[in-house]
Order: C-alpha cells, then sequence, then structure tokens
C-alpha cells in the first residue's frame, strides 16, 4: 500500500489492515519455505507494508 492510501484510513481500519496483511505475510512466508514461490519480491511488499501501517498506527496514537 502507497502512503497516500493509509493516510486516509480510519484508525479501526488501519486495525483490521495489519491484521490481514501479518497474516499474509505469514502464510507467503510459510509457503515460500516449503516451496520457492513465484514472485518472492511479495515477501518484500509485504513486509513494508506492515511497517508502514504500524508506523501509522504508532504516528496517530502520539498525537
Amino acid at each position: 500500500m502507497k502512503q497516500l492510501e493509509i493516510k486516509d484510513l480510519s484508525a479501526a481500519e488501519l486495525q483490521a489492515k495489519l491484521v490481514q496483511l501479518k497474516k499474509m505475510y505469514n502464510d507467503i512466508k510459510i509457503a515460500h519455505a516449503i516451496s520457492p514461490i513465484e514472485n518472492p519480491l511479495q515477501i518484500r511488499s509485504l513486509r513494508r507494508s506492515v511497517a508502514r501501517i504500524a508506523t501509522e498506527i504508532s504516528k496517530r496514537e502520539l498525537l
């Protein structure tokens, strides 16, 4: 997800999206460990999306 898309989401939507992306990340990571996935860059993309959302959540909590 892009940063602009993340800023438009509400706090509840961010929490839901974070849970969803963490689950997807773990599933893809496990699938890649068993047999290599077609596009391993998906792992990096999901990890960075999780970090972006977590950063936005913590930034909003500070305000």
